[in-house]
């Protein structure tokens, strides 16, 4: 039986060094994520460094990725969010093309584990506080005071809204990891079918169409869910940095 687990194993390739007791060891999720970044400099560097009038494939790509996240910013926080272009522009690329190396056979998807999807979670989250509470004041927990609230009812909403927005990160985190780790697990199990049923001979093969359909469509619709949950992940920074630039609003 093939274990539809073992794909998500960190395993370590090297031992960096000690801090006291606690081992740092670069692992196989280290190294994809170093691959991940290669790419995307090898395409946001590389595909504008000739800057063609007329431009090629690969700047075409550069060219394309740039305007729509900077696109999706401003449509979700407006001209001013532009200046968090960097941050959301790198988590949109960094989760795509991960994402993207994830599903080829063999290799490691890192958002998969839930302590890197946390990471960057945490990083939008303490990005969105401390600039609402620098360029607001105290004005930023007019986000937890939506406008036109009945006095009455104002504490139990206000409550609400604090719960809300503590529990973004925890939100903003397992949505990315719960779904590539549903997906590759799916995508892991119907591709046993197809080599366990094949080694029945003849009568396997013909029984393995089905499974090996079914895995066909499953790795497109996984191509899809990789682009669409860095979609995600990156609309919610968007809209969760316009309440620090807008609370209240």
């Amino acid at each position: 039986m093939i274990d539809p687990i073992h794909q998500f194993n960190i395993d370590k390739i090297f031992t960096i060094g000690h801090i006291g007791n606690q081992e740092i060891a670069f692992t196989n999720s280290s190294a994809y994520m170093f691959i991940s970044v290669a790419l995307i400099s090898l395409l946001m560097i590389g595909g504008v460094a000739g800057r063609q009038l007329v431009p090629g494939r690969i700047q075409s790509m550069a060219e394309l990725s740039y305007e729509f996240v900077a696109n999706t910013i401003r449509s979700s926080a407006g001209p001013e969010g532009m200046k968090f272009f960097p941050l959301v522009f790198s988590l949109f690329m960094f989760i795509m093309i991960s994402n993207l190396i994830g599903i080829i056979p063999y290799t490691f998807t890192v958002s998969s584990h839930i302590i890197v999807t946390v990471a960057l979670a945490l990083l939008v989250f303490f990005t969105v506080l401390i600039y609402g509470f620098y360029k607001n004041g105290l004005k930023f927990f007019n986000l937890f005071v939506p406008a036109g609230i009945p006095i009455v009812i104002l504490p139990l909403v206000v409550l609400i809204e604090i719960i809300s927005f503590l529990s973004r990160p925890v939100s903003h985190s397992v949505r990315l990891f719960a779904n590539m780790l549903a997906g590759h697990i799916t995508l892991k199990v119907f591709a046993s079918f197809v080599t366990m049923l094949g080694a029945f001979g003849v009568v396997g093969w013909a029984g393995a169409v089905l499974p090996l359909g079914l895995t066909v469509a499953l790795t497109a619709l996984e191509l899809l869910v990789a682009f669409l949950q860095a979609y995600v992940f990156t609309i919610l920074t968007c809209i969760y940095i316009n309440d620090a630039i807008h609370p209240g609003h």
